[in-house]
């Protein structure tokens, strides 16, 4: 049995509701040094599907000698992309993955029982200006998959499925969606797509996912005759026909959703769990620094730091 605090039996059904469930407004958040926009977890909504944090960094641009330069450190429980349409990010883990995050590719970091990571633009990058822009998620794991071991895909840009036509460009990030299926292999039924709308072209949400939901990037959208400008999210109703059409601009727009989890999560710092007990089995061994034997190692090609336990 799913959970999701929409479906109540109190809930009036029909005309008597509206199409959109919620509306989010994204939270501002300061990460040292750039601002970004935080779209999940929210008051009203803890998930979308199994998303469980949605990021938008930037546009931004950073001057010679900055970027983003985030140390070593552990996630459970969870998995994470990193979606970006500008500007690069040099990922490595604790698996010894050592791969750049460039635009329109898909590096899907599977957490599991355990695993560390840092996320930097370095090297040759720090020697000019750089520009920023993209979406971090993270997928919340189901029960039974929360102690799976740690896992790394890598899916360039040109291996996704694209569907085009009538003023419509969408690429499948995850899961499944219009008859199509994304690379990465997913733990619960998902979709995650980027949608780019020429002025007043339209696009159904796919209606075989009981949670759908929308973030706006860029323009503006219409939704059941309500106007939705860029940097806002709409939840919709489960089993509801949802057409989004592109207002005078047009739009982009990240599509997400899926089946909703057995219940809801813990969030602690960078760690996802259904249960208190293994956030806190999580705290002690990042706290015990035994990255020799314990349960979390730092990645060897970034080992000389690490953010520690706050």
């Amino acid at each position: 049995m799913s959970w999701n605090p929409a479906l109540d039996p109190d809930c009036p059904i029909g005309d008597a509701v509206d199409a959109i469930e919620t509306v989010i407004v994204p939270r501002a958040r300061d990460l040292g040094g750039f601002e970004v926009r935080r779209a999940l977890p929210a008051p009203k909504r803890q998930m979308v599907g199994p998303f469980i944090f949605f990021d938008q960094m930037g546009p931004v641009e950073f001057v010679t000698g900055k970027g983003i330069d985030v140390r070593p450190h552990p996630h459970i429980g969870l998995a994470t992309v990193t979606y970006l349409y500008k500007g690069k990010i040099h990922h490595r883990d604790s698996l010894g993955t050592n791969q750049w995050i460039e635009p329109g590719a898909v590096n899907w970091m599977v957490a599991g029982h355990g695993i560390t990571h840092s996320e930097r633009m370095d090297g040759e990058m720090l020697q000019r200006p750089n520009d920023l822009c993209g979406i971090q998620t993270w997928v919340a794991l189901p029960e039974e998959a929360e102690d799976a071991p740690a896992d790394f895909e890598h899916a360039p840009k040109d291996t996704l499925p694209l569907l085009e036509g009538e003023g419509k460009e969408v690429r499948l990030i995850l899961g499944t969606a219009y008859g199509e299926v994304a690379p990465v292999k997913v733990f619960s039924e998902t979709f995650y797509a980027d949608a780019l709308l020429q002025p007043k072209a339209q696009i159904p949400l796919p209606d075989d996912h009981e949670d759908r939901g929308i973030y706006v990037i860029s323009g503006s959208v219409t939704v059941a005759g309500d106007s939705f400008d860029a940097g806002q999210m709409m939840v919709f109703r489960p089993g509801d026909q949802i057409s989004v059409q592109a207002g005078e601009q047009g739009a982009r727009l990240m599509m997400l959703g899926g089946a909703t989890l057995g219940g809801p999560r813990h969030i602690w710092w960078n760690f996802v769990a259904s249960s208190r007990d293994r956030i806190d089995a999580a705290k002690e061994a990042w706290r015990a620094g035994d990255w020799t034997h314990g349960r979390f190692q730092l990645p060897p090609d970034d080992d000389k730091e690490f953010i520690p336990l706050p």
